[in-house]
């Protein structure tokens, strides 16, 4: 038994020392985004703007497996209405919106065996997975000093604090590591990231990009909208849900009202 309790000892105190270690030296930055709130939507032209960053800019080692260029088009997504003739069109399937076929077509992919077996690339088309940077995890741990670059599918919903914490952690390389870090080549000081040391590099700086809608392009702006781009994609349906949610709430308030009168007009009949 003392055995026993020994090793729970040591097994617990092994957990109280690993666990600073893997914490953040700070929380998130508290920000505002659209989405927020249970009445929140998100903002089409952020989220655009987002998929733009992401694309330009995070594709290059991240990939969102679980993302089809069609969800772009889907109800509730960036693409859902386009502008054509001069008006705002929304396709029931999105495989026929213009916009995301020609987004899609900008990235290759391997088509079907020809008659000879040989593999020829062809255009992507909406219902294609969007491009993933590496073959296997190895090629990846490979090209990034050992690190594997995470899926960003639903990185809002695998983190603590979701969007503010993308937003955070695309702005957190300018503080000062602490004197007793020791950082090995290739590695960064980010308090925002979960052990304070991240392998990725800064991404973002004023003019990176230039925003199609003419947005300044901003370090900060582009990290808002990436992460509001992130959170789209974790959370497709949340404006459907949150309609829901009110409709249904709206209707448990009148049947409760109901229920009452009804309530009240049978037992007035009965003397107490």
């Amino acid at each position: 038994m003392k055995t026993i309790h020994a090793l729970l000892a040591a097994a617990l105190g092994a957990l109280a020392l690993a666990a600073p270690a893997a914490a953040a030296d700070r929380s998130p930055e508290p920000h505002q985004f659209s989405f927020d709130g249970p009445f929140g939507s998100y903002d089409r032209a952020a989220v655009q703007r987002g998929f733009q960053v992401y694309m330009e800019v995070c594709s290059a080692c991240h990939g969102m497996e679980h993302m089809r260029f069609r969800h772009l088009g889907d109800r509730g997504g960036p693409f859902e209405e386009v502008p054509i003739g001069g008006e705002m069109v929304r396709f029931d399937n999105p495989n026929d919106n213009p916009v995301v076929m020609a987004i899609a077509a900008e990235y290759m992919i391997d088509g079907e065996p020809d008659e000879f077996g040989d593999v020829n690339e062809r255009p992507r088309i909406p219902a294609d997975p969007f491009p993933y940077p590496y073959d296997n995890v190895q090629q990846g741990r490979a090209a990034n000093a050992g690190a594997y670059p995470p899926d960003l599918s639903v990185i809002t919903k695998a983190r603590y604090g979701g969007a503010e914490y993308i937003r955070s952690l695309m702005l957190g390389y300018d503080y000062e590591p602490p004197a007793d870090l020791e950082l090995r080549a290739g590695n960064y000081y980010n308090p925002y990231m979960y052990g304070s040391v991240i392998a990725m590099p800064p991404q973002l700086q004023d003019g990176l990009i230039s925003y199609e809608d003419g947005t300044e392009a901003t370090a900060e702006q582009m990290a808002e909208d990436v992460a509001h781009f992130f959170a789209w994609a974790s959370d497709p349906h949340m404006e459907s849900r949150k309609s829901m949610g009110l409709m249904v709430m709206i209707y448990l308030i009148i049947l409760a009202g109901l229920l009452f009168a009804t309530y009240r007009q049978v037992w007035s009949k009965i003397e107490h």
